[in-house]
C-alpha cells in the first residue's frame, strides 16, 4: 500500500520560507520519481517541481531560483525548500508519485502566504 504524508504547511509572511516534506511508503522510493503539487482555491492543480530517481529536477517557471526539491533515499523523504514566499504561493501543496501507472497522492499540506 502506498502512502505519502505531508508535513511542514503553514502561515508565513510574505519573503519568508518554509521546508515541505513528503515521508514515503509502499514504494521502491530510490527509484521513484516524487513531484511537488499545488492548488489554489479556484485553480488546477499544477506541478510545481520534480525529482527523478537519479536526482535530475524540473520546476515550473514561476518557482525557479525560490524552491529547491531534493530528496533523502535513506529517510525515503521528498523536501521542498521554498523560500521567498509571495501571495501567489498560497496554496495546498500535494506530495505526488507514479507506481505501475497508478497516480499517488498525499493528503496535502497548506502553505499560507500573508500578513
Amino acid at each position: 500500500q502506498v502512502q505519502l504524508v505531508e508535513s511542514g504547511g503553514g502561515l508565513v509572511q510574505p519573503g519568508g520560507s518554509l521546508r515541505l516534506s513528503c515521508a514515503a511508503s509502499g514504494i521502491i522510493f530510490r527509484i521513484a520519481t516524487m513531484g511537488w503539487y499545488r492548488q489554489a482555491p479556484g485553480k488546477q492543480r499544477e506541478l510545481v517541481a520534480e525529482i527523478t530517481g537519479a536526482g535530475a529536477t524540473n520546476y515550473v517557471d514561476s518557482v525557479k531560483g525560490r524552491f529547491t526539491i531534493s530528496r533523502d533515499n535513506a529517510k525515503n523523504t521528498v523536501y521542498l525548500q521554498v523560500n521567498n514566499l509571495k501571495s501567489e504561493d498560497t496554496a495546498v501543496y500535494y506530495c505526488n508519485t507514479n507506481r505501475q501507472g497508478v497516480r499517488y497522492w498525499g493528503q496535502g499540506t497548506q502553505v499560507t502566504v500573508g500578513s
